[in-house]
């Protein structure tokens, strides 16, 4: 049983960032990451460019240098990798958590290869992990995924994109320029107004053109080998299909906070209960970090915004233990 001070849950830039505060403040800690070291962003798209600069994304005092203001995925990737590296960040990979027991404040914690006792928990797993399924008859089929990595093994095949925030839109638009046929389902009257400025008139005129096929204020009904069934204002549609991208969005590892007892809201966002001024939960020493705190508002926290949270926890948990 390998006892510390903190156990963080989640290897991503929260993560590390907490990792970061407690070698300053010289607290014993473990960074648990089920998959590879940020993993959220090991499974974002290869091409993928993000919204914020690369200043806003800086942590450690090291420097994020990109070739352009807005950096891309590999760039990422290796960026975090140096600030592990330069602060020597205990993180174990590969390691994930199984269940979680709290007994009368310290916590016990079974991992695929391990087990571990420590005063603070801090939960820094994202979101990215779990996607939100469409509950439609097909959409365990084999050419159905809610992950998208690079537009190669969609050309020249009909595709169907489910959504319209930015990551269907990245995917609409790069598999289209790379030979699929795309046609878009989407939920609400159009493509959302918050879609990355420098790409929404894109996917717009490629609608308005005719490049790309969409289907407003309309739902997937039914999933089948060679074709989609869809239900639109005009009624039921069946096209031929290829491949279904479900870009559908991701929700927060529930599970965890539940063993934990953290509270959630009863209304649409479930958000879980925590005191903003120090992230601790409504569970003595269980504190959330970056963007588990929305609950399913899963674009109010990013790392940009969420890095602060690292300092805000670490400092009351020193504030304890004087």
């Amino acid at each position: 049983m390998k006892k510390v001070e903190v156990l963080i849950i989640g290897g991503g830039p929260i993560g590390l960032a907490c990792g970061i505060e407690c070698e300053k403040a010289g607290l014993e800690y473990v960074i648990l990451e089920k998959g590879v070291l940020t993993n959220s962003l090991f499974n974002y798209p290869v091409n993928m460019t993000f919204f914020s600069t690369s200043e806003k994304l800086e942590m450690g005092d090291v420097p994020f240098m990109s070739i352009s203001h807005k950096p891309t995925r590999p760039e990422a990737l290796e960026y975090y990798r140096r600030v592990t590296k330069k602060w020597k960040l205990k993180v174990n990979l590969y390691e994930e958590v199984k269940e979680l027991q709290n007994n009368e404040g310290i916590f016990s914690v079974k991992t695929s290869k391990a087990s571990y006792q420590a005063k603070n928990i801090i939960i820094a797993t994202g979101f990215y992990d779990l996607p939100n399924l469409m509950k439609v008859p097909g959409e365990d089929l084999p050419k159905v995924t809610h992950y998208y990595k690079e537009p190669w093994p969609f050309i020249g095949q009909k595709i169907l994109v489910v959504g319209a925030a930015n990551s269907a839109v990245d995917v609409a638009l790069e598999t289209w320029r790379k030979g699929a046929e795309v046609t878009m389902v989407i939920k609400g009257e159009g493509i959302e107004a918050n879609v990355k400025y420098w790409v929404k008139p894109d996917i717009d005129n490629r609608i308005k053109e005719g490049s790309i096929k969409a289907y407003t204020n309309s739902l997937v009904k039914e999933i089948r080998e060679n074709e989609v069934v869809l239900d639109t204002p005009e009624g039921e549609v069946v096209l031929e299909n290829d491949f279904v991208l479900a870009m559908t969005g991701y929700r927060p590892n529930f599970a965890l906070l539940n063993q934990l007892g953290v509270t959630l809201s009863l209304d649409e966002k479930r958000q879980p209960c925590y005191d903003q001024t120090n992230q601790e939960s409504n569970v003595p020493g269980v504190y959330l970090a970056g963007v588990v705190c929305g609950g399913l508002n899963t674009r109010e926290f990013f790392i940009e915004n969420s890095v602060v949270h690292a300092e805000h926890i670490i400092q009351h948990i020193k504030n304890k233990s004087n």
